[in-house]
């Protein structure tokens, strides 16, 4: 522990880099007086936790928008969802990428949530490209249930091979009509799509799951997430960052998780 101690000061420097890449056309240090003479103590831990937070080597600034986005849009946090559109936007995420992972949302949250984030990331991508409105979006493939099905299959085969799930397409029928759409829809459909590469879908589905607390999926995705290029370290970091986004209690619920399922 006493090897990654760090002064104020150091930690602050840390804070200013990460909010100087966030807004460059604002001066971190007036930003920071801002935070704390509007918000007081939570205004200057808000500048110096999340920025040091950001500045961590372990996961990437582009890796931490796409988990950040996914936590928020999950939990319908629609406020803070367009500034951190806008960061994702900055730190290399393309406006399809950011409305995929509305899917996973929609798959691991409902429907509302991502109905609901779906209007705010739309305001933040108009305001990032500048346009009143927006251009029509493609619709999803016209797919057969056959077509689900085989896609969910070879989903399954390349990324889930030997693991357990109820989710499994030999074995969804055990949870009736839940089991076959989980199957058919999530795998069959959205993990089967190319907008988001399977390791950030991961990052996505991970994210979500914990900031929902819904853990007792969470080793079976801690594993499809190194089968898709992830490693340990950056799995415990998605749990580490969200800690200051869904809070101390369900992130360390996860860590415990995954720290027995490496």
């Amino acid at each position: 522990m006493a090897q990654d101690s760090k002064s104020y000061e150091e930690r602050h420097a840390s804070a200013t880099e990460t909010f100087r890449k966030f807004s460059p056309d604002a001066d971190p240090e007036t930003v920071a007086r801002s935070f704390a003479d509007r918000l007081g103590p939570l205004g200057s831990m808000a500048f110096d936790v999340v920025g040091a937070m950001w500045s961590r080597p372990q996961l990437g600034r582009r890796d931490r928008s796409l988990l950040v986005i996914s936590t928020l849009a999950a939990q319908a946090r629609d406020q803070e969802l367009v500034a951190h559109t806008r960061n994702g936007l900055q730190h290399g995420l393309t406006a399809e990428e950011v409305e995929e992972v509305l899917l996973h949302v929609a798959a691991y949250a409902g429907y509302p949530a991502a109905m609901a984030s779906s209007r705010r990331i739309d305001e933040a991508l108009r305001a990032w490209l500048k346009v009143e409105r927006l251009p029509p979006r493609a619709p999803a493939r016209q797919k057969a249930d056959e077509d689900r099905d085989r896609d969910a299959a070879q989903v399954w085969a390349k990324l889930a091979s030997g693991l357990t799930s109820p989710m499994h397409p030999s074995t969804a029928d055990a949870l009736g009509e839940v089991g076959i759409i989980s199957s058919r829809w999530v795998f069959g459909e959205i993990w089967s799509r190319d907008q988001l590469s399977p390791r950030d879908r991961s990052i996505a589905t991970l994210s979500i799951l914990i900031s929902l607390g819904a853990l007792e999926e969470l080793p079976f995705y801690a594993e499809v997430g190194r089968r898709s290029g992830l490693n340990q370290d950056e799995i415990e970091e998605i749990a580490n960052h969200l800690t200051l986004y869904a809070g101390a209690p369900r992130a360390a619920q996860a860590m415990q998780v995954l720290k027995r399922t490496p």
